[in-house]
């Protein structure tokens, strides 16, 4: 089988598995995290209506390190009135961008 294939089939088993036990609601969303080569988009979603209240991303930012996207998203989640998210990391683990991300929402005072 190809390595390709094989590598996105373990990503796709991880992702549904740690989703499985991720749900958020009004009151305490999910913070989705997304990394591409270029950046981390991250967002608060309230699964139970399918919206997203906040985003976040490198692109606001500019060049700087990706903790201050934790930070902005907690300033923004904080000013609609969220203090508390369930961290959804997909199926990256939590290890460089993904660990900065959360750190800095936790540093901005939203919690896990």
């Amino acid at each position: 089988m190809n390595f390709r294939k094989a590598l996105n089939r373990i990503r796709l088993r991880r992702k549904k598995r740690s989703r499985a036990k991720i749900f958020g609601v009004a009151d305490k969303p999910r913070l989705s995290v997304f990394r591409s080569n270029r950046g981390v988009y991250v967002q608060l979603i309230n699964d139970k209506e399918g919206k997203t209240i906040v985003s976040a991303s490198t692109k606001e930012i500019g060049v700087g390190p990706t903790e201050l996207v934790g930070e902005l998203i907690a300033k923004k989640a904080l000013e609609k009135g969220v203090k508390k998210a369930v961290f959804d990391k997909s199926w990256y683990k939590y290890h460089g961008r993904v660990k900065a991300v959360a750190e800095g929402a936790r540093k901005g005072g939203l919690q896990f």
